[in-house]
């Protein structure tokens, strides 16, 4: 069965009066004012019709793991279920809401379930707001807004499950020696790291 996920009209999201002009990267914003408009407009529509349909984004926790001055790379498996990311690098932990999901009313809330249905950590962590994601250049970011926390953990032990074939810490200049292999949402989180 069609997974029902969590999106909000493209209209509603971007305040430009040409909506197809939206920014454009990774850009510092008010979450909760963004909070605001999905509590409000939110949607729930089958995945595989949301993911070709640019008139809807799809809200997105992406959470980057970050220990020691060192931050948390994985590599996705070649059978990944987004086809258009398989084996692509990424910084980011996170994925699709679904109705089910919203038990609490907080993005962060929802990342912190998409960070430990991802990977396996049992240390604490504090949570920083990095900034939202938007990415119209490629199919895949046309379809999903991305709201990016860094994860600020107290323990090295982390490792990835489900759709991720690897993960390690890598420093910083290591991010950048690879930031050609990363998807685009993780090449804009190392800009501004």
């Amino acid at each position: 069965m069609d997974e029902q996920i969590l999106v909000v009209r493209r209209t509603h999201l971007f305040s430009t009066r040409l909506v197809s002009e939206a920014w454009h990267g990774l850009k510092e914003g008010n979450f909760d004012d963004y909070m605001h408009i999905i509590n409000h407009r939110k949607e729930f529509h089958p995945r595989s019709l949301m993911e070709v349909n640019p008139t809807y984004k799809q809200i997105i926790p992406y959470l980057i793991f970050t220990h020691d001055n060192k931050y948390f790379l994985m590599q996705r498996k070649s059978d990944a279920s987004e086809t258009r990311l398989r084996s692509k690098l990424t910084l980011g932990i996170g994925g699709h809401i679904r109705e089910e999901d919203l038990s609490e009313n907080s993005l962060v809330a929802w990342a912190m379930r998409e960070f430990h249905e991802e990977v396996n950590y049992a240390g604490n962590l504090k949570v920083k707001p990095l900034g939202i994601i938007n990415d119209d250049s490629n199919d895949v970011g046309k379809v999903h807004i991305g709201f990016a926390f860094l994860l600020i953990g107290d323990s090295p032990e982390i490792s990835v499950k489900s759709e991720l074939k690897s993960g390690e810490l890598v420093s910083y200049d290591d991010c950048i020696k690879m930031k050609n292999d990363m998807e685009s949402w993780s090449q804009f989180v190392v800009d501004v790291l």
